[in-house]
């Protein structure tokens, strides 16, 4: 199974109280069930010319009336995290992952390879950082980093977090004593995680990793907005919502003025640009037509091949006549040279 999938299923189960969680066993079961009996249903989360994003929509808005926020959630993610004709044997998965869990009381994860385990982390923290502002994201990050640094440099804390021989659920609580009390919850989250699904030896590699994914969240969250003119509510409104459907989560916009570019906006989210700027547009317009090269006549091939005339040596004489060497001037032509 997709690591990432077994990741933010874990994440969605620790977020879920221990009450909601029969509901949300009941929920994904239900889809697991409409998918295999709906034809209709099964063909569009199977197409492979519907993108992953839109698969994720469809089966959001479909499910919105008929079950519970973290079943929506979790089915929605996993319509969007697979190959489209996967979809159907993942949500099965999540269904069968969650009986697991309720019948027997335990999420324990399998020991994977580094690339899988460091995916599987990477999952859980795609859903903790769902729920977090930008100034949360930050607060995160900069946590992650300063832990990540006391591993590293700490080599009896590393031996014990790495050491396989050790319970979990010792090495969680080793984690638990050290952030309790100063941390934000989801650093506390997110380092506990890294113990109980990442790989035992990459403990300080994979908190590491861990700052660049909160890094990237935080930045596909924050819009800097560059406008030639004053932004109103309305269209700043307009202007994050359509950020957001891009993005695929809230985006808070940073909006500075700047006349120089003339009007529109440039967008930079993440790392994507937008340019509508009437600036731009000229830029890209005199970027085209210089593409000819320059000169004294003006813009483009025709014109430069004219200034310097037929034979590429200067620019042409007078109508009707040549302007080239011995020979070829007026008078010296063949039919009025000698004898003619």
């Amino acid at each position: 199974m997709n690591p990432a999938i077994q990741g933010y299923t874990a994440a969605v189960l620790d977020a879920t109280p221990e009450p909601a969680r029969q509901a949300l066993v009941s929920d994904v079961a239900a889809v697991d069930r409409l998918l295999r009996r709906d034809a209709g249903l099964h063909a569009a989360m199977t197409d492979v010319a519907v993108p992953s994003r839109a698969r994720h929509d469809v089966l959001a808005e479909l499910l919105s009336t008929k079950v519970g926020a973290p079943a929506l959630r979790l089915c929605a993610y996993v319509a969007g995290a697979v190959h489209a004709q996967q979809v159907p044997a993942a949500i099965a998965w999540v269904a069968s992952r969650l009986r697991q869990v309720a019948e027997q009381g335990t999420s324990a994860e399998e020991l994977l390879g580094h690339r899988e385990a460091r995916e599987r982390v990477g999952g859980y923290a795609a859903c903790v950082f769902e729920d977090l502002s930008v100034a949360e994201l930050e607060t995160v990050e900069d946590e992650l980093f300063r832990f990540a640094r006391i591993v590293g440099s700490t080599p009896e804390l590393r031996a014990s977090l790495s050491d396989r021989d050790l319970p979990v659920a010792l090495r969680r609580a080793v984690v638990d004593d050290l952030l309790a009390g100063k941390a934000h919850p989801a650093t506390r989250q997110l380092a506990d995680y890294v113990v109980a699904g990442g790989r035992p030896r990459d403990v300080a590699g994979t908190l590491d990793w861990l700052v660049e994914q909160a890094a990237a969240a935080r930045g596909w969250r924050v819009a800097r907005v560059r406008a030639g003119q004053e932004v109103g509510a309305g269209e700043r409104r307009q202007l994050s919502e359509t950020l957001s459907r891009l993005a695929g989560s809230p985006v808070e916009l940073q909006v500075t003025v700047d006349p120089a570019l003339l009007a529109g906006v440039n967008v930079e989210i993440g790392d994507l640009e937008l340019d509508a700027t009437a600036r731009g547009r000229l830029d890209r317009l005199r970027e085209h037509v210089m593409a000819g090269g320059w000169t004294d006549l003006g813009f483009g091939r025709l014109e430069r091949s004219a200034h310097r005339g037929p034979t590429g040596e200067g620019p042409p004489g007078p109508a009707g006549e040549h302007s080239g060497g011995p020979g070829n001037g007026p008078g010296n032509g063949p039919e009025n040279g000698p004898g003619n």
